[in-house]
């Protein structure tokens, strides 16, 4: 087994949050360290990696794998899904006065997108959440994991199915996750065209793959922007579909608490945070009513 260790300084403020942990059951955070299992998308090989704060500006990463190439990616892999190589001055710079958001910016300049450290694991996910509450979705994507997912005999962790297990998969199967059955469809239709080399979700021209996924019926643009901003690192992506940011907007445009647009007027008023919508986005339903808090914290 090979052990790599690598101690970094995050470009902007940073908090390890236990929020970290999530509800689908592969985060594990135990004395403040975060574990989780991941799997190399070319062969397969596990990786373990551990993330701890060492202190205020210094974070420890370390992966366990059988190749030292394994190793480094998956330390590469949560790098990105923390955002510890992201320099945010420039959006604080801009917007720590804005009317909307900027009480919350300054409050919480440590505040990270919750991001996937595959972009296949965001794509998959968001297909589950699309529709239903959060709570829901999180015991869909529990049971896919637990019947599904790959395990760590050593540490007892979990991992996501890959691909090429969902894309081999009948649909009824995730139906009796209690996921619907067009989204179940959809879901292995997705994992088919990323198992076959048809889309690579890592290519830096993310809208070609982004039209192919489109073409698929159920993928929409909330499922396509939530990948971008979730699991491709896009924060111009605002996934403008939500009905939490449709809701907010309706109420600032309207002042009815029950009002609700549609997702280009969402896109319209959030087009002034550009290229930093995506982030605008989290930090607007941080500074939002405490009604929509809840959805906040699920998103960062």
């Amino acid at each position: 087994m090979i052990e790599q260790r690598l101690e970094v300084t995050p470009r902007w403020p940073f908090r390890l949050s236990r929020a970290r942990a999530g509800m689908d059951g592969v985060v594990r955070m135990r004395g403040g360290v975060v574990q989780r299992l991941l799997h190399h998308p070319d062969d397969g090989d596990a990786v373990v990696v551990r993330v701890a704060q060492t202190a205020r500006d210094r974070v420890l990463l370390g992966a366990q794998s059988s190749r030292p190439e394994s190793a480094a990616w998956g330390i590469e892999r949560m790098r990105f899904a923390l955002a510890l190589d992201d320099d945010l001055r420039p959006f604080h710079e801009r917007f720590r006065d804005d009317p909307l958001i900027g009480a919350a910016v300054r409050a919480q300049p440590q505040l990270r997108l919750r991001r996937r450290p595959q972009p296949f694991e965001a794509l998959a996910w968001a297909i589950c959440e699309q529709l239903i509450e959060y709570v829901r979705a999180a015991a869909i994507q529990r049971r896919i994991v637990y019947r599904l997912g790959r395990r760590c005999d050593r540490t007892g962790l979990r991992d996501l199915p890959s691909a090429a297990t969902l894309a081999a998969q009948a649909p009824a199967l995730l139906c009796s996750f209690d996921l619907a059955d067009r989204r179940a469809i959809a879901l292995v239709r997705v994992a088919r065209e990323v198992a076959r080399g048809r889309v690579d979700l890592y290519d830096a021209d993310h809208e070609a793959g982004w039209r192919r996924l489109r073409a698929i019926p159920e993928i929409g643009s909330w499922t396509l922007e939530t990948l971008a901003l979730l699991g491709q690192g896009r924060y111009d992506q605002l996934p403008a579909g939500d009905l939490a940011y449709r809701k907010l907007v309706g109420r600032l445009l309207t002042g009815d608490p029950r009002a609700r647009v549609e997702e280009d007027e969402v896109r319209g008023y959030f087009a002034r945070f550009a290229p930093w919508s995506g982030l605008a986005g989290a930090y607007a339903l941080r500074a939002a009513a405490p009604e929509l808090r809840s959805v906040a914290a699920a998103a960062a």
